[in-house]
Formats: C-alpha cells, structure tokens, sequence
C-alpha cells in the first residue's frame, strides 16, 4: 500500500486561535516538498515543520505539521496529485462540527485500490443465522415504517379522503412486469426439469428425522441432527434416499380468482386450489392459463383506510381445475412425479443442462426480487405458510409458537424472497466421491444453496457470489491437523 497515507491529529489550544498538529506518513521526499508548497499556497499563517522527515521501519516518512489558525480551511482541493480534504476541529475550541483531514495520491483513484470493488463481495462469508423457533421472525419493513404508514391512512380515513392507490395496489396490473412474470415462469419449468434430470445422475440423501439434506455419493458424519429421536443417535443424522421436494423446497399457496374479493376462511378452505407461490404470483402479474383464470381489473378499487369502498362488484368465480388431470404444460409446473416425467439424460449432455438449471434457478430468484417489490406476498411470522395477495387468508392451520393464543391462525407479515423461494443451504463437498464429512472440521467446510451444489458437482460454474459462502479457498487439514490452528 505505497499509496496509502495515515494520519495522526490532536489538538493542542484549547482557546482562539486553534494550534494543530498534523503526523502525515509519505512514501517519498518528493510528498513533503508538495505539502509545504501547497500550504505557503493557502497562506496558513504560522506553520512550521517541527520534526524531521525520516524514513520509518516500512520505509515510509515521517513529519510533525504544527499551524495555528482562526478559521480551518474546508475547501476540497488539488495541488501536485495531493488531495486535501477536511480538517477536524476540536468542540471545545470551535463551534464547527468535527471534520477529517484526508490526504491521498491522485492516482489512486484512477488505478490504485479499489476498496469497493475488491471488498465488495468478502473472501469468506457466513451463512445468515437460524432463526429461533420460538420466537416471531424479524419484520422484513422496520415496524416504525409500518406504523407510521398506518397512521398516515388513519388520518387521511379520518377526513374521508381516498387512499391514494398504484397499480398494483389498486387492482390493475403492472404493464412493465408482465413479461417479467412469462419469464419467471419459463425459468421455473427449465428449474424444474433440469432437477429431474440431474437426480438421476447424482444421489441425494435426505435425513428421515429432519430437514436437513446431503449432495454426495454418501451422508456426512456431522453431528447435528435435530430430530425427535436425534438423542439416541447422538445427533447423527438417518439418511434415506431424498427427492427432488428436497432440493427445491415446495412451498404452495392457495390460487384466488380474485385477490381482493372474498377471504378465505377456514370453513371455505377446501373451496381452493393449492398450487406453487411462484406460479400463482406469476398470474396475478399478467400470466394467462387457462386452468387457473384470474379477474383482470380495467377500473381501480377505491380504499379508504383499510376499507374496500368499491372493489368493481363480485365476480363468480369459475370452477375448480384439478391440478394433477390438467393438460401437459400445467402438470410441468409443479414438482409431482417430476422424476417419471423426465428420462435420464445422456452423459454428454449433463454439463449443459446444468449450467440451463443454475441460469433458471438464477433467473427465478431475480424475477422474484422485482414482482415482489410491487404485488404484495405475505407470509407466517412463526411457521413457513404463504399467501399470494394484500392480504392473508384466515385458515387456522398454524401450529407453531404460542397457536393457542391466536386460535391458530398465522401471524402476517410481508414476506421475502427466501420464504417464497428457500435455498435450503447444504454442505459444500469437494470431493463427492471421498470421504463423509466429519464433525471436528465443520468450521472449515462451507455451504450453498442445494440447486448451486447438485449443479457445480457436474459441471456447471458457480456464480461468484456463492463462492465466499463455500470457502473455496480454504484447505481443509487432516483430523490431526485441526487442533493445531488457531
């Protein structure tokens, strides 16, 4: 870092005029000479330098600036590739706020370090942590927000005034994301066959007692199996063979002809089909299919408050389809039976189809991200339950945290990205074919969502920023080796 320049400031008056002293560390000679011409430039009066310049251990130079003044300069300027930004300011002895002297080459910035572009992205990461069971999950919106935007329509309710709406809020659709919503949904299909046709190829063990899942020719060692008879196993884990729901976690939500017309109840929950939360937030963005229809809107709904005060009249909704007799392009939206619907691929093929998948897989989540930033998907603070619309359903079928005391019904919040689509993170394997992992080297393997794992075992490149969470970098030592490092 021969361009890279620390500074050491305090302040020696403690009334007006305000003395300073400055410790700079150059890399040459040629630095000192540019800052004493820069400052006779500014006409600082009363400077002087008081040490002498010598070079240090590192090799960098030494000085000691002392000036004293009546006003610090605070102009951003240039003089010789020398950048001088603010100075600080003691409290006590001035009224200004506390600014920082920032002394640096010109040429960095044009080719010098780059602290965004090489730290963006760190070399090692760790997975985000394991929500307690226990306990209510975060609220993705800060509740501040939310308060503060409910009490914002409580005032406009309280004056009768409409509550401002945009589409998709008001019923309409998003022109702009409609063809985000087609290509989503062609992403999830190419997901979804790619899957069935690599678990042909490669094994998945899945444990019996958990949820926990392993990508290799056999199941790890580690110790860390929280099932119900996990003590008499001494938490290893009971591996059978696992399926493609393993890999790609189904989470379903309940099709609605029309989001904003009647709620779901508990007694009218069988009224309803329970297809792919991706799917159904995919037609309420503007996908047409003829098996699961959906009211389009041409006039907004009106709200005042939280109440609907034209919704356009109620619609009959159409009959219920059956999903699994449905035609040929619906049955390859879901995950039943995906493994008899799809042969095994040739072994030529297997390195394309999945570097297709990891793209898909890729391409869902980034179109997730934009529909999930204007149509509304709510989801259960205590258990993995999902609804697709402005609001939720009131089905008691929560059984998690303290259901008693909301009679079972779900505790909604606004969802994210990973309850709609979950990664379900899996140990990184180097070598699938060695041996099982143990549970002395945890802390030296890394993780990766399931679908990034099963698809960089044959083949496909692994999106870069998956590799800090798998720790390509790191060696893993023998047994013997561990208890040597710190």
């Amino acid at each position: 870092m021969s361009r890279q320049y620390w500074l050491d400031r305090s302040i020696l008056g403690l009334g007006s005029p305000v003395v300073i002293r400055i410790s700079l560390y150059w890399t040459t000679v040629k630095h000192q000479t540019l800052l004493n011409e820069y400052l006779e430039l500014q006409e600082i009066p009363e400077f002087a330098v008081f040490a002498s310049w010598s070079p240090s251990i590192k090799g960098a130079f030494l000085g000691t600036i002392e000036f004293k003044m009546h006003q610090l300069p605070v102009s951003m300027s240039y003089f010789y590739g020398l950048k001088f930004g603010h100075l600080y300011e003691d409290a006590r002895t001035t009224t200004g706020r506390p600014r920082t002297l920032f002394c640096t080459d010109r040429r960095q910035a044009r080719g010098g370090y780059n602290k965004k572009k090489h730290d963006a992205v760190p070399q090692n990461i760790d997975l985000p942590p394991i929500l307690p069971k226990k306990k209510k999950k975060p609220y993705p919106i800060p509740l501040k927000k939310i308060q503060e935007a409910a009490r914002a329509d409580k005032k406009l309710a309280e004056k009768g005034i409409e509550k401002p709406l945009e589409p998709p809020k008001n019923g309409l659709l998003v022109p702009d994301l409609i063809p985000v919503a087609y290509e989503v949904l062609d992403a999830w299909k190419i997901l979804i066959r790619g899957l069935a046709q690599l678990l042909h190829v490669i094994p998945i063990h899945a444990c019996s007692e958990c949820s926990e899942i392993h990508i290799a020719e056999s199941g790890h060692d580690i110790q860390d199996c929280s099932g119900p008879t996990s003590g008499s196993r001494r938490s290893f884990h009971s591996w059978v063979k696992g399926s493609i729901n393993d890999v790609l976690i189904p989470i379903e939500s309940y099709h609605m002809y029309d989001p904003f017309g009647r709620r779901i109840k508990h007694e009218t929950r069988f009224n309803y089909e329970r297809i792919p939360a991706i799917v159904e937030l995919c037609i309420q963005a503007g996908v047409e299919l003829q098996e699961y229809p959906s009211r389009r809107r041409t006039e907004p709904i009106r709200m005042i408050g939280k109440k609907i005060i034209d919704i356009g009249g109620i619609v009959e909704e159409p009959g219920p389809h059956s999903f699994g007799n449905s035609g040929s392009s619906i049955v390859d939206l879901d995950t039943h039976r995906a493994l008899e619907r799809f042969l095994p691929p040739v072994e030529s093929e297997v390195p394309t189809i999945a570097q297709e998948t990891i793209n898909a897989y890729e391409k869902v989540k980034w179109g997730l991200r934009k529909l999930m930033k204007k149509y509304t998907v709510k989801a259960c603070g205590y258990c993995s339950e999902v609804h697709v619309g402005p609001r939720g359903h009131n089905a008691k079928l929560c059984g998690e945290f303290k259901h008693q005391w909301r009679d079972g019904k779900h505790g909604w919040q606004d969802a994210t990205v990973d309850e709609v689509f979950p990664p379900n993170y899996v140990w990184h394997v180097e070598n699938p074919k060695g041996p099982p992992l143990k549970s002395a080297l945890k802390r030296f393997y890394g993780k990766a969502p399931a679908v990034v794992e099963l698809c960089m075992q044959v083949g496909a490149r692994i999106p870069y920023k998956y590799k800090p969470m798998m720790r390509l970098d790191i060696v893993v030592p023998d047994s013997d080796e561990s208890r040597l490092i710190a």
